[in-house]
């Protein structure tokens, strides 16, 4: 994995750190292309039941495309009449959201700092957002003269509902964490010297979690969003039948009669 991007498994838990603290965690080719590597790997490992993304320093989660480095893909682009300087969305952007969204076991990211663009598009790909006090998080799309990618146009209207989306994007601006947590674009806000260890602990909490009902409430929540009530009552029986047979439920039934805690083996 490059050093742009660290990758770490802990016993059950796998932590994805963005690495490029002087460049606000701004993401060029290689960490682009090492993101979306470590995120297809930790969700094809069944040995991991949980992922933390997260970013190093304190100033920044991810502020998006790397411009220094977009600017001379543009130039390289106009002087080829078969060049695309935005080949990138379908290469690096849509394989790392769509696996944030769609692995089978829950996803966290912790806010360190500001979340911009493609960078706000990967918290809101993730299931539980932590985010420091200090942080920041703005679409910026618009103010580059760009559409909406990594997902937003999808993500955001379903956190925020669609006019505040339009103008979320529309209107590109700093929000403060509490504004986030009253939109709903976050879960938790704490203090910043406590967001390392609060994102880790919720993290830590879902890897010893039954890893098997989470990825059933994950396709669940997904598959609502845009079928009747007839079709999701059918699914979540199809779903439930699933996690009925599991291990897991089998342990958590024992101790509740038992009257012991679950130790979850994510089976």
């Amino acid at each position: 994995m490059a050093d742009t991007v660290l990758y770490e498994v802990d016993g059950g838990l796998a932590t994805i750190t963005l690495n490029r603290p002087g460049a606000m965690n701004a993401v060029n080719n290689e960490a682009k292309s090492a993101l979306r590597d470590a995120v297809l790997d930790a969700a094809g490992d069944n040995s991991i039941r949980a992922v933390l993304l997260t970013a190093a320093g304190d100033r920044a989660f991810c502020v998006g495309q790397d411009l220094k480095e977009h600017i001379g893909l543009l130039s390289e682009a106009r002087a080829s009449e078969s060049g695309n300087a935005m080949s990138t969305v379908g290469e690096h952007y849509n394989p790392i959201v769509r696996a944030l969204a769609e692995m089978p076991k829950p996803v966290v990211a912790g806010i360190n700092g500001v979340a911009a663009g493609a960078g706000l598009g990967f918290a809101l790909a993730c299931d539980y957002r932590v985010m420091a006090d200090t942080a920041t998080f703005t679409t910026a799309f618009a103010g580059v003269g760009l559409s909406a990618d990594s997902g937003l146009s999808w993500t955001l209207p379903r956190f925020v509902g669609p006019g505040t989306a339009a103008e979320l994007l529309l209107f590109p601006r700093s929000h403060t964490a509490d504004e986030a947590r009253a939109m709903g674009v976050v879960n938790r806000v704490v203090p910043a010297a406590r967001l390392a260890e609060t994102a880790r602990s919720v993290a830590r909490e879902l890897a010893e979690g039954p890893t098997l009902a989470y990825a059933s409430l994950k396709e669940s929540l997904a598959y609502a969003l845009d079928h009747s009530l007839e079709e999701t009552l059918a699914k979540e029986a199809e779903l439930q039948t699933r996690a009925g047979a599991s291990e897991d439920h089998a342990t958590a039934v024992r101790a509740f009669t038992e009257k012991t805690r679950p130790r979850f083996q994510g089976r």
